[in-house]
């Protein structure tokens, strides 16, 4: 589970969640005894039996709604539940306690008010639905909830931090293969030939052997670059098959290979190579 993979919208509907629990133990109804009476009954709460079917069609519907938004997150794209995904079922649980909400606070009478528990049980349920409902179709909603971590600061005598695989200009393990199968070439210091010197009397030094060739350019336009994905995205083989063979997490770096249109084949940290389709709002290393 990766904390990162949620969005702004994702954190309203856990506020929407945490007020709408807090509310549940508040005074659903308010009572105008006025001074002359005696007697006032108990302001009842969400949790009181004689107020059902309150607690399952407001509070309790509300919550449901906002872990199966939640927990669609950290669940493979594609997965289904009688046909709907988590975060469908989620969008409909929060529209019906939005609805009951709205419905409950009209009426009361003379005496009767609406309480505080149900006042915030409104507000609540009104920004839950609207999070279900915006989030897929508003950018700014969509943004992930925490940004992808920063460049760490250097260690001393100007190193890196250890940054190993999964950060761009990371140094692989000694006998990794590079991505290619090749040997990896990131980080390495450059091997230099000793000068070789004539001792002989009057002799001077001889000249420097020649460095070594670079190494060829690679011949396609396409260069493999690090990236991370902004929420979790799952990478399909590389045949077209529907399966996902992994899932790209948030906030760690990955090696693009190659570009297949709009989508990218992409390394994982233990070898496995796929397609990623949905490559908007990738951030490039």
């Amino acid at each position: 589970m990766n904390i990162r993979s949620l969005t702004r919208g994702d954190g309203v509907v856990i506020g929407a969640a945490v007020l709408l629990f807090i509310a549940s133990f508040l005074s659903f109804y308010s009572y105008d005894c006025g001074a002359q009476s005696s007697f006032c009954p108990t302001e009842p709460n969400g949790w009181k039996s004689g107020l059902f079917p309150v607690l399952p069609s407001i509070f309790l519907a509300g919550i449901i709604a906002a872990a199966l938004i939640v927990a669609a997150r950290f669940q493979p794209e594609g997965r289904k539940v009688v046909g709907m995904g988590l975060d469908q079922w989620g969008t409909a649980f929060a529209v019906f306690a939005a609805w009951s909400s709205l419905w409950t606070i009209v009426g009361g009478g003379s005496q009767v008010s609406a309480g505080v528990g149900q006042i915030l049980g409104l507000i609540a349920n009104l920004a839950l639905a609207a999070a279900a409902l915006l989030t897929p179709r508003t950018p700014a909603l969509k943004a992930p909830l925490m940004g992808a971590p920063g460049p760490q600061a250097p260690g001393p005598y100007g190193a890196g931090p250890n940054p190993g695989y999964g950060y761009p200009g990371g140094m692989q393990q000694p006998g990794a293969a590079g991505p290619y199968g090749g040997q990896p070439s990131y980080g390495q210091p450059q091997q230099h030939q000793p000068e070789q010197q004539d001792h002989g009397m009057g002799g001077a030094a001889a000249a420097p052997q020649a460095a070594a060739q670079p190494a060829a350019a690679p011949a396609a336009d396409f260069a493999p670059f690090w990236f991370a994905v902004p929420v979790a995205r799952p990478l399909y083989a590389e045949d077209g098959s529907p399966t996902p063979v992994a899932e790209l997490a948030p906030g760690t770096w990955y090696l693009a290979v190659d570009q297949r249109g709009q989508a990218l084949v992409a390394q994982t940290q233990d070898g496995r190579r796929g397609v990623l389709q949905d490559t908007t709002g990738i951030q490039r290393g």
